[in-house]
């Protein structure tokens, strides 16, 4: 699986929990460790885990690793690692806080922004 098709169904993943405001960042400028950050908010702790569950899920029914989840337990901030994307599911308070867009798009030079309806 290439990287846009997993992209594609990460953010198919996680529109099927009506996760909202989700944006993908191509950080290969940046860093060799992972080609894609996708950061989600969600409204409640119970659908933070329900969208990480729901990506996890997908990528495994896919054949594709899911290195791990961190984060589960509070909810608040709930991070996938797919090993060449990273997924962050926050609540919007967490992530206006952390600002994680500001702090990737200082270097990046693609961006691509997908709205849920």
């Amino acid at each position: 699986m290439n990287i846009e098709e997993k992209i594609a169904a990460v953010v198919a993943a996680l529109e099927d929990i009506k996760a909202s405001d989700i944006t993908v960042l191509d950080t290969t400028p940046l860093t060799s460790l992972f080609e894609r950050v996708i950061i989600a908010s969600a409204d409640s702790s119970r659908q933070t885990k329900a969208l990480a569950v729901s990506v996890r899920d997908k990528m495994k029914a896919l054949g594709e690793h899911v290195v791990g989840m961190e984060g589960e337990e509070v909810g608040e901030w709930v991070l996938v690692d797919l090993g060449d994307i990273v997924v962050h599911i926050m609540h919007p308070a967490v992530r206006a806080h952390y600002n994680l867009e500001e702090l990737w798009d200082a270097g990046v030079q693609a961006r691509v922004r997908h709205a849920v309806p």
